[in-house]
This record gives C-alpha cells, structure tokens and sequence, in this order.
C-alpha cells in the first residue's frame, strides 16, 4: 500500500501551479487508494490511450511519446510542467528470439559472470537489448516534441530506471548490477554536456533536487539531498564527494510461506560492497516449491534450474550472513571475501559503520522492531499458482 500522510513532489509541484501527468508505469505495483483516499497514482494523473504498432509481440502497445505531446497540447500555454514517462519495457515477458531476428548477433553479447556463457543467456540478453532501444526510440521521440514545441533548452530531462535487468541475481537483489543503475540528465544551457559525473545517487535525491530548482523547500520527510550544484558544476569526476551509499530491500514480489520478504542492508564504498543478509535461512529467490518466484521467468532461469551447480547456487540458493565484495577485481559480485581473513577488518569496519548509519536514520531493523515490516500486507499481483500453494500450508496466516 502506500500510506496516508506521505508527501510527494508531484503533489507539491502541482499545488505550486505546474501541470502534472503521467503516461505507463507510476508508482506500483501496489493499492494507492486503500487508507490514503487518493485517487490517482501517486507519480501523476495517468494520460493514456495513444497505441503505437509493437516492434515485437512483448513490446507494450503505449505511445508514451504520443502521450506526452498530447499532454503539452492541452496544458495551459506558457504553465510549467512534470510529466512522468514510465516505461513497461524492459520487463518481462519478450519475444523469445527476437533479438536475432532483429539482425543482432550472439556473437557481440559481453555476458556477465553471474550467467552462463551459452547461446540461450546470450539470445535472451538480446531480446532485452531490443526491449530497451524500443525505449530508447520513445525517449528519442520525446525530445522532438520538446524541440518542436520550443521547450527543449529549457526542460530538466531525467532519463533512469528502478531495479536492474530482470535476470537471476540482479533484479530483485542486492548486488551491484541489481542498485547501479544508469541516470542521464539534460537541461539545456544549465548542464554542461559531456560530463561524467562519479558522485553516488540515490532515487529518494530527485524530490529534493526537482523542489528545489522550482522554487520550493523540499518537505521535511525527504531525506535526500538536492542535485543542484551538481547540476550546475562544469566539472566531471567527484564533485562533492558523495562516495558512500546505503541500500537494502524488504520484499520483493513474493514466494515465501506468509509472504516473508528477505531482508537485506548493505553499503556500498568506492572500493567495496558490504552486504548483510538477516535471515540467511531463507531462499532469497523465493522458495523452490513456487519456483523460485522473486526471479521473473525466463530462458535463462530455467537453464540455471536445469544445470545445476555453480549458477544455480549463486542465484537461486542461499546464501551467507555476510557477504563482501572488492569492486575493483569483481565488479559483478562473484567471489565473496567475507570469510577471507586478510578482509575481515575491512567488514568489519563497513558492518559497524552501516549500522550507525542505519540507526541514525531509523531504520527498525537497526533498532530491534525489523518485525514490522512482515505485519505490511502485500498488495501487488500474486504469481499464477501461488495463491493454491499458500492455501495448502498449515498455520500460515493470511496476508
């Protein structure tokens, strides 16, 4: 659900006289109008009904950039604006083989070591590439009705994504390719192009920073820190030293008895990754018995199942209390370093350092009431097969 009383830019840009819209994906999945009386999505009022001719039978049918010109088409003249463009690609499901009938070639696919090197991972990887340049062509297509309407140079264009590839051991969890995840950003002038910016970002910054370029103290739940003077820098590099990052997870779909999430905090350095897993007991994929259910299907999940071994326990199977990465020689989180003498005093010091960071932000789990978080009722779609499963387990609750 999303709570009454939590505050959103949206809401706030729009009270300050801009015109706010939404086309595909918002805030969810989830219920945004049990308790909290709103009715509409949080991230905007949906602005549909624009269909487009799917490149391939899995693409979505919306056309987000239509959409959006018939957005700037009915707002007032001259009235600032936030729209909110969600794409559904690169979800699942895709055309299986879609990528080479396209006219890629396995050959050019880089896999990453967490997959195994097959053709089957290699033509799944690219029927996801084809699922993001359809993206990318609507992106294009949204800065034409931008330039085309005069309001190019003078709109922030915001380009991100919410999780990373929908793959085993990435979306979902907390690893470096599932949190890293790519952000551009445009504004005219006001940025200068071509530069790399290696300053840690973290989603709950954009409020802040939107608030703050419009004119508006950010409201004292955000927690994050505005962008601006990043923004505004001529430099690339570090530019004001924001090298250390939390994340972590709750839930993430479901396929554990009485939709128990696996909880997970980690810290992330320059130079390491530092991951806590609390209850290590628990499939972190979801439990064999729902098919592994926090792993979107795929030809690539079903080909770990099948193979057993190496790939299928780094996935899919358990995994330790602790886990330490060194970001220099594994960036894609494959060799565990946690029970590797030579490295426990660096854990050691990335444990007592998020956990102080974790408890001077609140955070129950820090505190010793982590337990509320398996009294929020899931709300979002139930996996096909699922809902049978749970009914036939004794003494579990219903949530």
């Amino acid at each position: 659900m999303f709570p009454a009383g939590f505050v959103v830019y949206p809401d706030l840009l729009e009270k300050a006289g801009y015109s706010i819209g939404l086309t595909g994906k918002g805030w969810g999945p989830g219920d945004f109008k049990t308790l909290t009386g709103r009715t509409r999505n949080p991230a905007g009022p949906p602005f549909v009904g624009r269909k487009r001719k799917a490149e391939t039978s899995a693409i979505s049918d919306n056309d987000y950039a239509a959409n959006f010109d018939e957005f700037l088409r009915q707002r007032v003249a001259g009235k600032p604006f936030c729209f909110w463009m969600g794409f559904t690609e690169p979800h699942r499901a895709y055309e299986r083989g879609s990528g080479v009938r396209l006219g890629k070639k396995l050959s050019d696919v880089v896999v990453p070591a967490y997959l195994p090197d097959t053709e089957t991972v290699r033509s799944d990887l690219l029927d996801y590439a084809i699922e993001v340049e359809s993206g990318d062509a609507q992106r294009g297509r949204a800065l034409a009705v931008l330039e085309a309407t005069g309001e190019l140079e003078n709109t922030l264009v915001v380009v991100t994504s919410d999780h990373g590839m929908p793959f085993p051991l990435v979306k979902g969890q907390i690893h470096e390719d599932g949190f890293h995840i790519p952000l551009a950003m445009r504004w005219g002038a006001a940025i200068a192009p071509g530069r790399v910016v290696e300053d840690f970002i973290n989603v709950r910054d954009f409020a802040p920073t939107y608030l703050e370029l419009a004119g508006i103290s950010p409201h004292p739940q955000m927690t994050g820190r505005s962008l601006a003077k990043i923004l505004r820098s001529p430099k690339s590099g570090w530019i004001e030293n924001r090298d250390t990052m939390l994340t972590g997870k709750e839930r993430h779909d479901i396929g554990r008895p009485g939709d128990l999430g696996y909880p997970v905090r980690a810290l992330r350095t320059k130079d390491y990754l530092y991951v806590h897993n609390f209850f290590p007991d628990r499939w972190p994929a979801g439990n064999p018995e729902t098919d592994f259910g926090n792993v979107d299907p795929s030809p690539t999940k079903e080909l770990i199942k099948q193979l057993g071994g190496y790939f299928y326990e780094l996935s899919l199977g358990k995994r330790a209390p602790d886990e330490l990465y060194r970001l220099s020689d594994d960036p894609e989180n494959v060799r565990n370093l946690a029970h590797d003498l030579a490295f426990v005093p660096v854990m050691e010091e990335l444990r007592t350092r998020m956990m102080k960071m974790l408890r001077d932000e609140g955070d129950p789990r820090a505190l010793g009431h982590g337990e509320v978080f398996d009294t929020y009722r899931y709300v979002g779609p139930r996996m096909k097969g699922y809902e049978a499963w749970l009914a036939k387990q004794p003494g579990l609750p219903s949530k």
